[in-house]
């Protein structure tokens, strides 16, 4: 718990060697650090110059070692306090007891509120919640010697933002029947709350795509890439059907002219080029005559064929002979 306007300190520990520290807060990335001696400390800190209920909720931190993040630390909740009126605090039936005895402690804030928080002090203690209006009761007991120590409670409407914490009670419990002193209680002002440490596990795993900001720039770049490949790969998709066609329409084309061909053996052939191909053939029938055969080619294969007769200049038989 931190007083509103006081500094706090989170500190991030990882392992020597880590090449940065995030701390994110809430789910989203707040802050992250670079050691400036990587291998000589395994820890970082984040200060939080004044505690306010913007900078009061959940945190987690995360280390970097090589290309691996680690896994995230167990959450840290911080509470800022001193944003509503002072409760009041009580024991019952007394604040001296013996062990074995039940006691009642009452939470009260004349505000109108709806959740209570009783807290021992102490570092490794936790709160205990109840819901109310005006009041709430924490039953406690039977209690032991364990239970002794000093007691605070707060009001809320927000589990990270609390009301001026009450006046310290403090509980004493005597040890047993045979023992007339109480135990002594230790006492550790909430104000003083004011540092927390973070440690995170040593096992590894791949980047984490929970809030990193470099998994979200690498997928703008990777969407921006993917668009790049569409624009380059419709075109050449475009280009190698068309390819594809005309190479399909000139095997037509070619199996056609083979079976012209098969069907006038013999023949010598003469190519002559121009936009429509064409292929002149030349050859003596059993008479005299010169035939010309006239093969028209477009892009969809051979199309036409024209037999031209030519009159042979001998005469035979005293005339002349057509084909």
């Amino acid at each position: 718990m931190i007083p509103e306007g006081k500094l706090a300190i989170i500190w991030c520990q990882g392992t020597h060697g880590a090449a940065e520290y995030q701390l994110h807060f809430e789910g989203g990335l707040s802050a992250f650090k670079r050691p400036k001696s990587p291998g000589m400390s395994n820890r970082v800190k984040f200060p939080i110059p004044s505690m306010t209920s913007q900078t009061a909720g959940q945190y987690r931190c995360f280390y970097r070692s090589g290309e691996l993040w680690s896994e995230p630390s167990d959450p840290l909740d911080l509470v800022v306090t001193g944003l509503y009126d002072t409760p009041t605090l009580s024991v019952q039936p007394r604040p001296e007891v013996i062990s074995g005895e039940k006691v009642t402690f009452r939470c009260r804030l004349e505000t109108a509120t709806s959740t209570f928080f009783l807290l021992k002090e102490g570092r490794s203690s936790r709160p205990q919640r109840r819901y109310g209006n005006i009041q709430a009761e924490f039953p406690m007991g039977p209690v032991s010697t364990a239970h002794r120590g000093t007691y605070r409670c707060f009001g809320s409407y927000n589990t990270h933002a609390w009301s001026f914490p009450s006046e310290p009670v403090k509980l004493l419990v005597k040890g047993d029947a045979g023992d007339t002193t109480f135990a002594p209680t230790e006492h550790t002002s909430s104000d003083h709350w004011d540092s927390y440490m973070l440690t995170t596990e040593t096992r590894f795993q791949e980047d984490p795509v929970l809030w990193d900001h470099n998994a979200q720039n690498l997928l703008r770049i990777g969407l921006v890439f993917l668009v790049l490949v569409a624009l380059v790969w419709l075109p050449v998709e475009d280009w190698l059907h068309r390819k594809k066609s005309q190479e399909r329409a000139s095997r037509a084309s070619s199996q056609e002219c083979r079976r012209f061909r098969a069907q006038s053996p013999g023949e010598t052939t003469e190519r002559c080029s121009g936009h429509r191909q064409r292929e002149l053939t030349k050859h003596f029938d059993h008479g005299r005559n010169m035939r010309i055969s006239t093969l028209c080619e477009d892009p969809s294969g051979c199309s036409e064929r024209k037999d031209i007769c030519k009159e042979n200049k001998s005469m035979v038989g005293g005339g002349r002979q057509k084909s």
